[in-house]
């Protein structure tokens, strides 16, 4: 049985944007917008304070919080019990169903507050292969985690682990009080044979990604469900191109970004629940402009280089007469950390 301690940690985890277009379910970018939380051990209970995004939502949501399951499946994963009790406080800045990795961000902070609290390893390779099972696959616990841009895989039958850096491999979303898409409940139940895989790249200094946030969220089940169970043999071969000239762009070649970014895969299927979406990637594609649903959606990525047609990005987006939030950003390349908390604090 682990021995607690009584110190409190911080977390502090990045979203994400997912697929980036044609990286359907296999690339994702970390963004400079960040969820933090302090979980400490208590004698007994569990005590919930959130403030900031979706917190009247899942203030009073107990056990049930994204966060408290992904802290109690880590313990349990790690074989040394469950502890007292549970003090957590959520600072939230990732919006809620927006596409962005509210998720993923929760249960990344889940899974490494609950193995730094036991005195396990907070490495990234050590946090992805449950992070990857409790959201289902890893395209937005990747970048989470390791930080920059990230290319995620499930590899069957594949035991190895590293912590990855550039170029190393290393062991949806919803709502903090909402389900996963994996292993926590409504979704795909851990302990397969499938273990998360992720190489780190460095994308380009000048790469600017706009997150252009929808008013309204859409749900990730509902989005995935639009999805057909084959697709064309030409639209699978054009896509695989696209994936593949886009990491170039992101790393080497930005003029080759508006290209890159085109999507056979899913943004066409998912357009029905997010008409607006559509709409606005249109517009903005036909300015020049890179733009894809990020993750599945309603909010719209863009991918500037050097912030060059920000004006002409917020000028199209007025013109839709949608309260859209302009939400330049930068690439967060850290990724994930953990950090001691101040005892006495809370």
């Amino acid at each position: 049985m682990t021995e607690w301690g009584t110190a409190p940690v911080r977390v502090r985890v990045p979203a994400t944007s997912a697929n980036l277009g044609p990286g359907f379910d296999a690339l994702g970018l970390a963004l400079s917008l960040h969820d933090e939380i302090e979980a400490a051990v208590t004698p007994s209970g569990l005590s919930i304070e959130v403030s900031g995004e979706g917190a009247a939502d899942v203030a009073g949501a107990g056990e049930k919080h994204l966060v408290v399951r992904a802290m109690r499946a880590a313990f349990d994963a790690l074989g040394g019990g469950q502890p007292p009790g549970l003090a957590l406080r959520c600072a939230n800045r990732i919006p809620h169903g927006r596409g962005l990795g509210s998720s993923a961000a929760a249960i990344v902070a889940g899974v490494l507050a609950a193995r730094a609290l036991a005195g396990a390893g907070t490495r990234p390779g050590d946090a992805l292969p449950l992070a990857s099972e409790l959201e289902g696959h890893p395209d937005n616990v990747a970048p989470c985690l390791y930080g920059g841009l990230t290319v995620a895989w499930l590899s069957r039958g594949d035991t190895g682990r590293g912590d990855a850096g550039h170029g190393e491999t290393g062991g949806g979303d919803a709502g903090h009080g909402d389900t996963g898409r994996g292993g926590l409940p409504g979704g795909r139940p851990p302990g397969n044979d499938r273990v998360s895989r992720a190489v780190k790249l460095r994308p380009l200094a000048e790469i600017t990604p706009v997150a252009v946030v929808a008013p309204a969220p859409v749900s990730t089940g509902v989005a995935r469900g639009l999805l057909p169970e084959t697709v064309p043999h030409a639209d699978a071969a054009r896509n695989a191109g696209r994936a593949a000239l886009l990491v170039a762009a992101l790393t080497a070649r930005p003029e080759a970004l508006l290209d890159a970014t085109e999507d056979w895969l899913h943004q066409d299927y998912r357009a029905p629940a997010m008409p607006a979406t559509r709409d606005l990637i249109g517009r903005l594609r036909a300015a020049g402009l890179p733009a894809v649903v990020s993750g599945a959606g309603p909010s719209v990525l863009a991918l500037l280089v050097s912030r060059r047609g920000l004006d002409r990005l917020d000028s199209i987006v007025k013109e839709t007469g949608i309260e859209w939030r302009i939400n330049p950003l930068d690439v967060e390349r850290q990724g994930a950390s953990v950090t001691p908390g101040v005892p006495g604090a809370r």
